[in-house]
């Protein structure tokens, strides 16, 4: 039986139901939720595993990393007291020698959510040497960078993957 008390939660669920199934497949809508890991692997070449600060490491020997930003470049996070999992971000354009725009997923609070996709957002490099190693990142509901500064780990490279160490080597097929 509906009450008026739990009426609000049903519609929602319904809702959310709903939406599921008009969203389902492949792909990241507009609406979907999702954490920045699972938005990088959608987007991204860069096939790695693990919370977002593990990134950096997981790519030693499979990736080429670095310190400077470029169009395509997955950029790592550290884990902090803010970033208990650190954060992962894709590099969409470099505007300037201290700015970038990045595509992630769950960082500003949208409609007092996170989880959402945002594209285009403003990333500026805050580090005493211009080295890429402490960033503000725009934050939507403060329309502006912030005062909290984040440490980077670096960049990882998608365009010249190292190839697993079987590619090149013959493979023996047995007959049966």
């Amino acid at each position: 039986m509906m009450t008026t008390k739990n009426a609000p939660t049903r519609r929602f669920l319904i809702a959310t139901a709903v939406a599921g199934m008009m969203l389902g497949g492949p792909g990241l809508a507009q609406a979907e939720m999702v954490n920045c890991v699972q938005f990088v692997k959608k987007v991204s070449p860069v096939a790695l595993h693990g919370n977002a600060y593990e990134w950096w490491d997981a790519a030693s020997g499979s990736y080429d990393r670095g310190t400077r930003p470029q169009p395509g470049a997955v950029m790592v996070f550290s884990k902090s007291r803010h970033l208990p999992y650190g954060h992962v971000a894709v590099v969409e354009k470099q505007v300037d020698d201290r700015t970038v725009l990045i595509d992630h997923a769950n960082w500003s609070r949208i409609a007092g959510h996170k989880g959402h996709v945002e594209r285009s957002v403003r990333v500026v490099d805050v580090s005493e040497h211009n080295d890429w190693s402490q960033v503000k990142v725009w934050y939507a509901s403060l329309a502006d960078v912030g005062n909290t500064s984040y440490s980077l780990r670096g960049f990882v490279y998608p365009n010249n993957p190292h190839p697993p160490a079987h590619v090149g080597k013959p493979i023996h097929l047995h007959a049966r």
